[in-house]
């Protein structure tokens, strides 16, 4: 699996998971946004890794009683102990959070060991302890349940489903306030490079807006003067 530099994840922090959307929309893809997916507390920095995934099945019960967390290899302790320093760890729950996908303890061990962030298309437990930590994470709502009532942690760092979104092992998650987007692996540096110019464009657009100056040519630029103006705009700032 490719590692994507650190100098393409610090760009990444400053582009919006907007901009990042419109982007691969333009590629063609147009279901890379991990829906019905919230941040716990308010996003202070965007949440940038590549993922390492942990899939969850519907639970059966003769295999899922509460002892199944004494065995020191259970899957998602594991994805707790092994998820890579700077990776965000991706949860598939089914989209269903009728059952917590993990809480505060797991959460903080997996904080400080270095991720990125965590995101699950279920809920997590001991929110309120969760929103105090400097640590990005994001889910549907709150969930007291454990997680095996419903599921049964069983494959760790393989392709999953997030919130009706596919993510592969390696692929970059953003995360903001507007929520989570999944950028392909082999589209990472394209997709910093290209949204780093629209972001910048719409600096200058937001500038004129706030003049007063109408967006017919402007947004998108349609008006080859806009094109001009900008390209002075620029060198002047």
């Amino acid at each position: 699996m490719k590692i994507i530099d650190n100098e393409t994840l610090n760009q990444l922090k400053s582009i919006s998971t907007a901009s990042i959307a419109s982007f691969l929309y333009k590629k063609g893809l147009r279901n890379q946004y991990i829906q019905n997916v919230f941040p716990i507390q308010p996003v202070k920095q965007r949440m940038v890794g590549q993922a390492f995934t942990l899939r969850y099945i519907p639970a059966r019960e003769d295999l899922n009683p509460i002892s199944v967390f004494q065995d020191h290899k259970h899957p998602q302790r594991i994805a707790i102990e092994t998820c890579p320093k700077g990776f965000v760890l991706v949860i598939d729950s089914r989209n269903n959070a009728r059952a917590a996908s993990a809480g505060s303890i797991l959460i903080t061990r997996l904080m400080k060991r270095g991720a990125a962030g965590i995101v699950t298309d279920g809920g997590f437990r001991d929110v309120e302890d969760i929103s105090n930590l400097e640590f990005p994470a994001f889910h549907q709502k709150p969930s007291a349940p454990t997680n095996l009532t419903l599921n049964q942690a069983l494959d760790i760092n393989v392709p999953i489903g997030c919130g009706d979104a596919a993510v592969f092992p390696g692929d970059v998650l953003v995360g903001d306030a507007d929520g989570v987007m999944v950028i392909p692996l082999h589209l990472v540096e394209e997709t910093a490079m290209e949204c780093g110019k629209m972001e910048l464009y719409e600096q200058f657009v937001l500038e004129r807006v706030n003049q007063g100056e109408t967006i017919i040519g402007l947004y998108p630029p349609t008006n080859p003067q806009s094109l001009e103006d900008f390209e002075k705009w620029k060198k002047n700032n």
